[in-house]
């Protein structure tokens, strides 16, 4: 049974509440930390094997990456993925009211379509090796997986999200959770619509 109405807003706020940032902000951090070490977009590519107009397409803001490329782009460069998601932090604890969330961007797929939608929970943490998140799914009828280093932790808020985890598919509803090794080729959507998950990323 989905989560409705006051009970819902009590566990998530307004998704789409928090700071809206720009488009470019992750490509921008991209940028600036590949700047910083002194890499080409070639050097990058062969690292990743993103192609180099995709690279730029992301620096620019024309293309945001999902959370795995992301994680691929902090091991090319050497850099915190949390760094990358949603900056650095300078604080030993966080506590983040649900109409103080500071991020708000999206995931789109390499055909264009918007995959989802995530808020960061925990930005002002310095140092910190894994991201809280909540995010609201798209469907995902293409069904593109995503391998990358870390593990997740995935508990479902509202609707019913579809899970693939290598050649195993599952459905979960609200209350439902599941807890995978990214190296796992995997796959998290809306079964129809939209859903809403919280998300626990460890970077690895």
């Amino acid at each position: 049974m989905s989560i409705k109405g006051d009970r819902y807003e009590m566990l998530t706020g307004n998704v789409t509440d928090g700071q809206q940032v720009s488009s470019a902000t992750i490509g921008e951090r991209i940028r600036q930390i590949r700047e910083e070490k002194g890499l080409s977009y070639e050097q990058i590519s062969n690292l990743t094997g993103f192609d180099v107009e995709v690279l730029a397409m992301m620096e620019k803001g024309e293309m945001q990456p999902p959370i795995g490329v992301v994680v691929k782009l902090s091991k090319a460069l050497d850099s915190a993925f949390s760094r990358l998601l949603s900056g650095v932090g300078n604080r030993v604890y966080s506590v983040t009211r649900k109409d103080e969330r500071k991020l708000v961007s999206r995931s789109t797929s390499k055909k264009g379509k918007d995959l989802y939608t995530y808020q960061s929970l925990a930005p002002e943490v310095q140092g910190r090796h894994m991201e809280s998140l909540i995010v609201t799914l798209e469907e995902n009828p293409d069904q593109e997986m995503s391998v990358h280093d870390g593990e997740e932790f995935i508990f479902v808020l509202d609707n019913t999200v579809v899970a693939k985890i290598g050649d195993d598919m599952f459905e979960l509803a609200p209350g439902d959770s599941v807890y995978y090794l990214s190296t796992t080729p995997h796959m998290v959507a809306a079964k129809a619509g939209k859903a809403v998950i919280l998300a626990v990323i460890y970077e690895g």
